[in-house]
């Protein structure tokens, strides 16, 4: 799959960004050239590669364990140890510029 001029002006009026001309063929020149290194990625025999949490050992602390074991210090079960109460309202409004007494007044930001 190639990206297009087109392709890259849709995205970027998606984006809300103006681009120049020169910055649309540059653009373009590398999202292909990223794809063509993806590609070339795809053609390796990946079969019989472990999967692996990362891709260097430097961040492993036990380098006697194996696999995701040796990164299990970065993860932690999900368990909510009692919940907080919210900040109050009225709090949370006291120093904003512009508040209607409910919500934040904040400027437009969308024009379309």
């Amino acid at each position: 799959m190639k990206v297009t001029d087109k392709d890259v002006a849709y995205v970027a009026d998606l984006a809300n960004l103006e681009l120049s001309a020169g910055e649309r063929t540059a653009m373009v020149r590398d999202l292909n050239s990223i794809l063509g290194y993806i590609d070339k990625l795809n053609q390796l025999d990946t079969s019989n590669v472990e999967p692996m949490a990362q891709v260097s050992d430097r961040y492993g602390i036990d380098q006697g364990k194996q696999g995701s074991e040796r990164f299990s210090y970065a993860t932690r079960d999900d368990i909510v140890e009692g919940l907080r109460k919210s900040l109050p309202q009225e709090v949370a409004l006291q120093n904003a510029p512009d508040a209607d007494g409910t919500f934040f007044r904040v400027p437009k930001v969308i024009e379309r």
